[in-house]
């Protein structure tokens, strides 16, 4: 199931998209980077923490501005175009 339980600003909209697009790259690297390059290894594994730890204080500092719902085993997504955020529940 999925509804609307809030909207952010644009500017927080561009922060969380620009956190999702690199974690997306980091990704894509991850796929194709041996571990034959450990110094390039070692950075990939560095900037993948880094922006989970960036991407999900993101969503921890939104949702206590703006008091979303949340649900056991739920998770909430943005809607790019909107900046509406979705709580999803299985």
């Amino acid at each position: 199931m999925k509804k609307i339980v809030g909207k952010v600003s644009e500017d927080e909209r561009d922060e969380i998209q620009s956190l999702f697009e690199r974690r997306n790259g980091l990704r894509e690297l991850a796929k194709v980077l041996t571990a034959e390059d450990v110094e390039l290894y070692n950075r990939l594994v560095t900037d993948m923490g880094e922006n989970a730890t960036k991407f999900q204080g993101w969503w921890d500092r939104m949702s206590a501005k703006y008091g979303w719902e949340s649900a056991e085993n739920g998770n909430w997504e943005i809607n790019f175009n909107s900046c509406d955020i979705y709580l999803v529940t299985p």
